[in-house]
């Protein structure tokens, strides 16, 4: 049953931090921005730079904003689990030289996208009054297959207060289970505050269905594991709505739901082919949700697939402003794309739709590797009391931006190719930098290596 509205309730965006082995491997089928850039150098320092200088001004313009964590990387238990023996340098040359695959895979930092961290529900929609968190399994590539088990840890040591939080466990690392966490999730609803209905996204059935899939690309989120994580979190039929992305965006490279739709209150900002069901998916949110949807359609003619996956403006984050407007905040591809750049004087900000304003980010270096604003943050609603739960020294002010900048320049190279991967001195200096960062976060040992 729905909780009564909660004014002090407001949307926490938690963004990854980019850790010190960001690199371009090209290791997302499917990601097209990911594959087309593999093998290029990367610059770590400056892409968790331009993540602080997002946070950070979001922070100044009024949104609360918080902090999650890189994990650890070279992840040398995986490659020692495969079969690679021997001391750390032993075993990263071993695995450069006979498996480079492998080495690439246990680098990779991609949990500073954070929106496939896990799938959120927040109070005033869960029957116990807590917020309940599942983490995304995330078993349809090995990179990210890597991460649940200390994603999990760190949601518990963020937010541990029993009384107010709930944590559940991964859904099976299954085919069948493919779960890829919040990219495929969004919640509507009137205000942050109010009951919602919670639209989940799906590529494929697993078990069933008209066989109607991507020919190109893998879908990544499976409607069991969907169904599964709404059913963990005590969500009943009426306060879920379960849609088909379509298979054609799919293959244009939309891995994801948030690659291709963006929700925020009752706005759904969405393409033409968000949805193989378009006109089914609005009914049905329409005939739930207890404030009127805003959709606000995109059509094809306007911006086609291939500039939207190359422009991420689908991938940009909607926040909610207190006269009632909303904020688009867009990477800078979005300005290189004359269509996309239209789109948004013209369509958007001319509508008839609370977007008001748009905001543009350099968030080039994730870009590169197929993550742009909305994938780089883990959106939780909470109360005023529930932020006050939240434990360590996550939730980001002046102080603490301060302090994770001069550690980013302490510790990160700005220069990483490929190539370098294999460097014994890298992981030390990773473990080195992260040993610091759960100081500074006040999170205790989380990681393998502290444990």
């Amino acid at each position: 049953m729905s909780r009564e509205t909660d004014p002090s309730v407001c949307e926490v965006n938690f963004d990854g931090l980019v850790g010190p082995t960001h690199n371009y491997s090209g290791l997302a089928h499917g990601n097209v921005a990911s594959m087309s850039h593999e093998g290029l150098v990367a610059n770590p320092r400056e892409a968790a730079l331009q993540g602080l200088e997002k946070m950070k001004s979001l922070m100044d313009a009024g949104y609360a904003q918080g902090v999650l964590p890189p994990q650890q990387r070279p992840d040398l238990g995986a490659l020692r689990a495969l079969g690679f023996t021997g001391d750390d340098a032993r075993v990263l040359s071993r695995a450069a030289a006979e498996a480079p695959q492998l080495l690439r895979a246990v680098c990779s930092a991609s949990t500073m996208w954070t929106a496939n961290a896990a799938t959120v529900t927040p109070s005033v929609d869960a029957a116990d009054g807590r917020v309940h968190f599942t983490p995304a399994n995330l078993q349809s590539s090995f990179h990210r297959y890597l991460e649940p088990a200390t994603t999990g840890r760190v949601l518990g040591a963020m937010f541990r207060d029993e009384r107010c939080f709930a944590h559940h466990p991964v859904l099976p690392a299954t085919p069948a289970f493919a779960d890829e966490g919040a990219a495929n999730h969004t919640r509507l609803a009137g205000e942050h505050g109010e009951p919602g209905v919670h639209l989940y996204v799906y590529g494929r059935q697993a078990f069933g269905g008209d066989g109607v899939e991507p020919r190109r690309f893998p879908a990544r989120q499976t409607l069991e594991a969907s169904q599964a994580v709404a059913r963990q979190h005590g969500l009943s039929e009426a306060q879920t709505v379960f849609a088909q992305q379509h298979p054609e965006a799919i293959d244009a490279g939309v891995f994801h739901n948030d690659v291709i739709a963006v929700g925020n209150g009752p706005v759904l900002l969405y393409h033409e082919y968000a949805f193989r069901d378009e006109q089914g998916t609005l009914e049905a949110l329409r005939a739930k949700m207890a404030t009127p949807l805003i959709p606000v359609r995109v059509p094809v003619e306007a911006v086609s697939l291939d500039d939207a996956v190359a422009s991420y403006l689908f991938n940009s984050q909607l926040l909610s402003n207190p006269d009632g407007t909303m904020t688009l905040v867009v990477p800078g591809e979005c300005q290189e794309r004359e269509a996309v750049w239209r789109c948004l004087q013209d369509h958007l900000l001319a509508g008839n739709n609370p977007i008001t304003e748009v905001v543009v980010k350099d968030v080039k270096q994730s870009m590169r590797n197929g993550g742009g604003p909305a994938c780089l943050r883990l959106r939780v609603a909470l109360s005023a009391a529930e932020r006050a739960a939240v434990s360590g020294r996550v939730l980001l002010d002046d102080a603490l931006h301060g302090e994770l900048t001069a550690w980013v320049r302490r510790h990160y190279r700005d220069r990483l190719a490929p190539a370098d991967l294999s460097d014994p001195a890298l992981a030390h200096e990773t473990l080195a930098a992260l040993d610091e960062l759960t100081g500074i976060l006040e999170l205790g040992s989380v990681y393998p290596f502290q444990r």
